[in-house]
């Protein structure tokens, strides 16, 4: 089977799985600023509840018109409620949209075994109301 025998792969290379990391789940467009630099802005103290980092790579899904975007975040102001489209990124939502913020990692593989990512809840004005 040579170098590709799966089972041979495993004993040379440390086989890493890409997961869900943390995801902020449903939460609502409040601004969208197309003449800014690219990103989305997102209210610090749910980038916080889900493990966020100013800056890091995030995956936008977008649940009314079904596109994804990566881009990376901007912490705004904390209990504020913002999700704001920049630049670019404001051209694939529009204010009211329900969005999901999504990040991943790279785990081992006996690890990504045992992960469980980081899910945030929120009501309609983008207050956390539950982390699972």
């Amino acid at each position: 089977m040579g170098i590709f025998d799966s089972t041979k792969l495993k004993e040379k290379v440390l086989m890493q799985r890409e997961l869900l990391k943390s995801k902020i789940h449903r939460v609502t467009v409040t601004q969208a600023e197309l003449y800014y630099e690219g990103s989305i802005t997102v209210d610090k103290k749910l980038l916080e509840a889900a493990d966020i980092l100013p800056y890091e790579k995030v995956q936008v899904l977008n649940f009314n018109n079904g596109s994804r975007l990566d881009t990376y975040t901007i912490e705004g102001k904390a209990g504020s409620g913002v999700i704001c489209l920049n630049g670019p990124a404001a051209r694939f939502g529009s204010v009211g949209d329900e969005i999901i913020i999504v990040s991943y990692f790279h785990l081992s593989e006996e690890n990504a075994k045992k992960y469980k990512p980081k899910v945030v809840l929120v009501d309609k004005k983008n207050k956390m109301t539950k982390v699972l």
